[in-house]
């Protein structure tokens, strides 16, 4: 009897060992949550939960993800930063009703920003993309070769087929950029289009109306690049 009961204490000491290995190799969730929190803040662009995964290869996606939603919750409490969906991946960024103070910090120069007529270009592109350069002429009344030059050299839009009709045109749509500039996680986060088209002072309509989809073309031509801002036009 008692040589069996030395069996099973070995047995008992053996799950022992198991265990404490087992929690040894677990990184506590405070520090995962506090490393992740350093990853995003790091990041110079919105960090995605895969790249997270990626980048703690020892942890599980289950341990990330909790980590993650012990974050959420943290930045719900009141204080000057905040935990945003940008892109598809999160940002630490300041709250957005305290930007006129960060902007002091930073003395914003104003070539830096976007001009009005910019961005009413930029918001007819955000709802009715993919749309040409004589679409968007025909919703704004003038001309807006120029400003497509600055948006396409900001990376805020980009060309992506062309329409099939006489001359094929380009086709324009917004940018990951873009998303992460305005700080959005898609393109359904995008204000309502009567919110937008009064502050911009245009027709609610126009900004809606969709391009059909079968019109556009791939974009796999070598003659298809961005037009030159050496003087070149836009089609």
């Amino acid at each position: 009897m008692a040589e069996e009961n030395n069996g099973d204490d070995k047995r008992d000491d053996t799950s022992e060992v198991v265990e404490t290995v087992e929690v040894v190799d677990r990184r506590p969730s405070a520090e995962l949550k506090a490393i992740v929190e350093a990853l995003i803040f790091a990041s110079p662009e919105p960090l995605t939960l895969k790249a997270m995964c990626k980048l703690l290869e020892a942890e599980t996606k289950e341990d990330v993800q909790a980590a993650l939603a012990e974050l959420k919750e943290d930045y719900k409490r009141p204080g000057g930063l905040q935990l945003a969906e940008v892109a598809g991946g999160y940002q630490i960024v300041t709250r957005s009703d305290l930007h006129e103070w960060v902007r002091q910090l930073f003395h914003e120069r104003t070539t830096q920003r976007l001009t009005v007529q910019a961005l009413e270009t930029l918001a007819v592109i955000a709802y009715r993309q993919p749309i040409t350069a004589l679409e968007i002429t025909e919703v704004r009344g003038v001309n807006t070769s120029g400003v497509l030059n600055t948006l396409l050299e900001r990376h805020l839009i980009k060309i992506v087929g062309r329409k099939q009709v006489v001359g094929r045109p380009f086709m324009y749509a917004t940018t990951k950029e873009f998303l992460i500039r305005f700080g959005l996680n898609e393109l359904g986060d995008l204000p309502k289009v009567e919110d937008m088209a009064e502050a911009l002072g245009l027709d609610a309509p126009l900004l809606v109306e969709q391009t059909p989809a079968e019109d556009a073309l791939p974009l796999d031509e070598p003659d298809a690049e961005p037009p030159s801002d050496t003087g070149g036009t836009v089609h």
